[in-house]
């Protein structure tokens, strides 16, 4: 890769990161209400993964599903609005940080019911190959969604038609926060429990964006070449807790594994490789820094003096606009 490439990667992954971090910040402001999960150490999935895809190919997400947004190329004004309930927000303020959709973008939203939206993809792949398009499918979870039976119909319905559906496992290996996920059965070897169901399985550094993006590349071409499910386990590291009713370390992890795991964050990583390889100077990560970080205020900015829906608003007919 050359250095706009890496770049582009990087930059990707730092709007994240700090859109993520000022989403913290105006949660705890109470200007964000409900819920709100972040993508905090997991940027290296969405950025490696829809960087290997076309914009009209459609992704799918979880809670968690500001980083995909974002690497799909949605405004990030319109993204931190509709987290701040307004009407300027992607969805005019009625989803919220769980419920994003951008549609002009193929990105077929965040789903809160847990594994709720792999049916979801598994619909939207049929729908390509019964009008005989050529796009496909990303579909994001995190690895608690495998073990529910709407997981493994989908699978098996995706299998049995040969549906163009990539279904990418975010495992951070804690599922929703309990200390008694990590290394257990349910949650290992993902790739060899979906193989049985016919689908062609990998396994990639989901901390290293390039090996993301490498493996995207080549599994993206198979399933374009020959309309076939496929699943890839990302395994990564979630910085924070499940959400920020979850403590960053919880019960059921320390202090110190967390700060272990953060010596391979996937922006430290990728600076490196850039670094060593003489294609980047310090003072390019400034002022990265500096552009990110204007973008994220002025996100913020937009977000805070855009107005709420009217009342009248709930009255309309969603789709009517």
């Amino acid at each position: 890769m050359d250095r706009e490439d890496l770049f582009t990667l990087y930059r990707r992954m730092l709007l994240i990161r700090r859109f993520e971090e000022r989403s913290a910040e105006m949660y705890a402001l109470a200007k964000i209400a409900g819920f709100l999960h972040l993508y905090i150490g997991e940027e290296a999935i969405a950025v490696g993964a829809i960087a290997a895809i076309r914009a009209d190919d459609y992704v799918i997400s979880a809670y968690r599903d500001h980083g995909h947004c974002l690497a799909k190329g949605s405004d990030p004004s319109q993204v931190m609005a509709e987290l701040f309930g307004k009407a300027t927000g992607l969805c005019k303020g009625k989803g919220g940080s769980m419920h994003l959709v951008d549609a002009k973008r193929n990105f077929m939203g965040g789903y809160a019911i847990v594994g709720g939206h792999l049916p979801l993809a598994t619909g939207l792949a049929f729908a390509v190959k019964y009008q005989k398009r050529d796009q496909l499918v990303l579909c994001f979870f995190g690895e608690g969604a495998v073990p529910s039976g709407q997981a493994h119909e989908a699978f098996n319905l995706a299998a049995l038609w040969k549906l163009p559906v990539i279904f990418v496992c975010e495992n951070n290996r804690y599922a929703m926060g309990t200390p008694i996920t990590r290394g257990i059965a349910l949650y290992s070897d993902l790739a060899g429990k979906v193989r049985a169901h016919g689908i062609q399985a990998e396994t990639v550094d989901g901390m290293d964006v390039l090996a993301v993006r490498t493996l995207m590349k080549t599994v993206v071409r198979k399933v374009r070449a020959e309309p076939q499910p496929y699943f890839v386990e990302a395994t990564t590291y979630r910085f924070m807790g499940h959400s920020m009713a979850d403590p960053a370390h919880g019960h059921y992890r320390t202090k110190e594994e967390v700060e272990e795991e953060r010596g391979r964050d996937p922006l430290v990583l990728l600076r490196q490789t850039i670094m060593n390889q003489g294609l980047g100077t310090e003072a390019d990560f400034k002022r990265l820094e500096r552009e990110m970080s204007e973008i994220v205020a002025a996100a913020v900015k937009f977000a805070d003096e855009s107005p709420f829906p009217a009342r009248t608003a709930l009255e309309k007919d969603v789709y009517s606009e």
